[in-house]
């Protein structure tokens, strides 16, 4: 593996440099066809050159609602030769939530799928600093249909010269390269202003710690758009020299024939994932593949041994979120008895557990986990135009995490609980403050809570108190159909419940912890849109 130090840890020297020196390697396996490092960098490059081409340039906003494919890669990748920053959506975003999202990163175009297409379209007049649309398998009609925008093919920029862009000013390593959006908790979502080198930080840490060889496949069916399919797959191969087989979405019926097809060696599991593998039936296939490692978020000790005892697969894991990279790592070479850890702590990283007052705490015992990097490069800049935020995550020389754990007289740490209100439901973070904004739109709705309530699969389900307007009805199926028109699939509630008014303490916040142990308590008991036969359409 090739090590690049911090002045090196951009977009366009690594690209160039591994087309270079592997140029005939394959790096991306996608829908039958292969591309290579060399395809890689010149795609990029043809990609920078049609941005700039339409006057997009250095320090520009770009939204991307794209699901995965390589045109995510040739976009992202280009617009990072050129120093713009892209900004990565949840393609399952609309209505209100999308809108803030251009509107709060100060996106100046979008490139986006034919089919979110409408999505976009909808929310463009409350969003006027967007003025181009680069639609990607658009019906051109629909395209040139959008009012007040530039319109073009994003495909188009795939014939831009190949050679690497001219700019007056080279790119750095701590320059902005991409704002990705974490959950809210007590206020709207936040965007991570992520550096050039912060991939690349997180691509050394995957591919040394876990020793990826050239020789590898890292399958991911996640979305590219999150920070584990792009950073934890497509930048660790990156690093390693080895290649990405990239697939649309994840499909438990079809998981293991695209391994097999992929030839995969190695796979990352996100909530849900590893449950819904573990209960496929058990077959004499089972260990008809190529992989020898499966990370996995978060660890479990059941499935750690029984994806060893079943598929002959050896599983790790990390503490990471979207603001950092591996806080910990649990490695192949980590003991088996160490699960559920969530790794150990490396040289690159510092760990404290402190009490409420920032006071470390005892080895063993729970606080919240606190952290800062020992080399420059591995963490966000801050929070895009939210200083108050940045400055109550980064204080006394600590990002703060809002979540709690224990450290162990080894250095592993074991993930407790969120100190923070977010829910995590199949892989995604959830804001309660988003969910419970949307509700409240409803006319007929006064007030709302959604607090999590555990998933037979793993993680959260949600679940949302109403209180109605004085005199006002609403049924639950028309609560669920109004988030189903208006949130992503996933932010839509299972459950649901009418009462006369919210536990509040005397200074009026809600008493959610009341609210969490009475639904914990009564889960049988709730409305459950599921039960009903509810399905919500992605």
């Amino acid at each position: 593996m090739r090590y690049y130090e911090i002045d090196q840890r951009t977009t366009a020297h690594i690209l160039a440099d591994k087309a270079a020196r592997v140029g005939d390697r394959p790096f991306l396996h996608w829908a039958g066809r292969t591309f290579t490092y060399r395809d890689l960098d010149e795609m990029t490059n043809r990609y920078a050159n049609g941005f700039a081409a339409l006057g997009i340039s250095r320090g520009d906003h770009v939204a991307m609602m794209m699901p995965n494919g390589p045109e995510f890669l040739w976009t992202l990748w280009g617009l990072g030769k050129l120093g713009a920053v892209a900004v990565p959506l949840n393609t399952a975003a609309k209505g209100e939530l999308l809108r803030y999202f251009l509107d709060q990163s100060d996106s100046t175009a979008v490139c986006v799928a034919g089919d979110l297409l409408a999505r976009v379209a909808a929310v463009l007049p409350e969003v006027p600093a967007v003025r181009t649309v680069l639609g990607l398998g658009s019906d051109p009609a629909q395209l040139a249909a959008l009012d007040g925008v530039t319109t073009h093919d994003l495909a188009d920029l795939g014939q831009a010269s190949p050679e690497p862009p001219q700019l007056v000013e080279p790119v750095r390593w701590n320059d902005p390269h991409l704002i990705l959006y974490t959950s809210g908790t007590t206020g709207p979502s936040k965007g991570a202003i992520c550096p050039q080198a912060q991939g690349h930080a997180v691509g050394h840490q995957m591919a040394s710690l876990n020793s990826y060889r050239q020789d590898d496949v890292l399958y991911t069916c996640l979305p590219v758009f999150h920070g584990n399919a792009i950073w934890y797959t497509v930048y660790a191969a990156l690093w390693a020299e080895a290649s990405v087989a990239l697939y649309p979405h994840f499909s438990a019926s079809r998981f293991w024939s695209q391994i097999r097809e992929s030839k995969a060696t190695v796979f990352n599991c996100l909530g849900a994932m590893a449950n819904i593998i573990w209960q496929q039936p058990p077959s004499e296939r089972d260990r008809d593949h190529h992989v020898r490692i499966c990370m996995m978020v978060p660890n479990s000790r059941e499935l750690a041994q029984g994806f060893l005892e079943r598929y002959g697969t050896r599983v790790t894991s990390v503490y990471a979120m979207t603001e950092n990279c591996a806080v910990t790592v649990f490695s192949p070479d980590d003991s088996p008895e160490k699960v559920p850890s969530a790794g150990r702590v490396r040289p690159d990283m510092s760990v404290q557990i402190v009490d409420d007052e920032g006071r470390a705490v005892p080895t063993g015992e729970v606080g919240e986990i606190r952290l800062r990097p020992n080399e420059p490069g591995m963490t966000m800049l801050e929070y895009y135009k939210m200083p108050e935020a940045t400055v109550g995550a980064t204080r006394d020389l600590w990002f703060h995490t809002g979540d709690r754990g224990w450290l162990d007289e080894d250095g592993y740490l074991f993930f407790s609980d969120r100190k923070k209100e977010a829910i995590r439901r199949r892989g995604e973070n959830i804001s309660a403050y988003e969910v419970e904004t949307i509700v409240c739109k409803h006319p007929a709705i006064l007030e709302a809570a959604a607090v999590p309530v555990a998933s037979e699969l793993g993680e959260d389900d949600l679940m949302v108190y109403v209180v109605l307007e004085e005199g006002a009805s609403a049924t639950y199926e028309e609560i669920i159909a109004f988030c189903d028109e208006r949130m992503p699939y996933f932010m839509v509630p299972r459950y649901l419940e009418l009462i006369d008014g919210l536990p509040k303490t005397p200074s009026e916040k809600i008493e959610k912890y009341k609210l969490k142990t009475a639904a914990a308590d009564r889960v049988g008991e709730l409305w459950d849109r599921e039960a009903a036969g509810i399905v919500i359409r992605k």
